[in-house]
């Protein structure tokens, strides 16, 4: 990856491109934020990785900056900044992303390696694929082995979001979150009953089980074991 480090504190900045280098990584790295908007809108870069508090031009103005030109490097905040109205304030300037100080340094690559793998904004996905099972989000169809799996609403909402995160754990409250909409419990099996309806739809049939579940942590869909 080729990263755009902007931040003014010398022993940090040292610290995050020394082992964004031993990595195999090219960073760059600016002190201000004039310099840090000059390299951005000069070159192209994977990722931008900027403190919010920068002398010159701070973080959020150097954000809405590019954005306003077009620019859509995902970026990620490094901030001491931790209320929720600054995180919302940062990430409506056109942040991706945000990681309050002190932080751990894997971490921070793990972030920077998801916001890496986004398609760009004019590259719409329409159809997603793990092994054999292939999703179409424009005709609504799934497959798998060339076999045609009828699902309803609700149930490819679900297959949608692990196929989205394949490979991650993602827990029952992730799911009732995105799939359903709800932000508490409602103290129903209403996620295991449809989890267990696709699985049955899914991998009956078939030699790979493709939905796993994670006993004490959640779900994960993967091509391997």
């Amino acid at each position: 990856m080729k990263i755009l480090l902007v931040e003014d504190d010398s022993d940090l900045a040292a610290y995050i491109s020394a082992g964004f280098r031993e990595l195999g990584h090219v960073c760059e790295h600016r002190t201000s934020g004039k310099d840090g908007l000059f390299a951005a809108m000069e070159a192209a870069f994977d990722v931008l990785v900027l403190d919010r508090m920068l002398p010159g031009l701070d973080g959020l103005s150097l954000v809405k900056a590019l954005r306003a030109a077009q620019i859509r490097t995902p970026t990620l905040f490094l901030t001491n900044v931790s209320g929720i109205d600054d995180r919302v304030e940062g990430l409506r300037a056109g942040a991706d992303d945000y990681l309050q100080k002190p932080f751990a340094f894997s971490e921070l690559l793990a972030r920077i390696e998801a916001l890496a793998r986004r398609p760009p904004l004019d590259q719409e996905i329409t159809k997603l694929a793990v092994a054999d099972l292939e999703l179409d989000l424009i005709r609504r169809t799934v497959h798998r082995a060339g076999k045609s799996i009828d699902l309803q609403p609700r149930e490819f909402r679900l297959l949608e979001y692990l196929m989205r995160h394949e490979g991650q754990i993602v827990t029952r409250t992730m799911l009732l979150e995105h799939v359903w909409d709800f932000h508490f419990d409602p103290c129903t099996n209403i996620v295991e009953t449809h989890l267990s309806r696709l699985r049955s739809k899914m991998d009956r049939g078939f030699d790979k089980e493709l939905i796993k579940t994670l006993r004490g942590s959640g779900y994960s869909l993967r091509a391997s074991a």
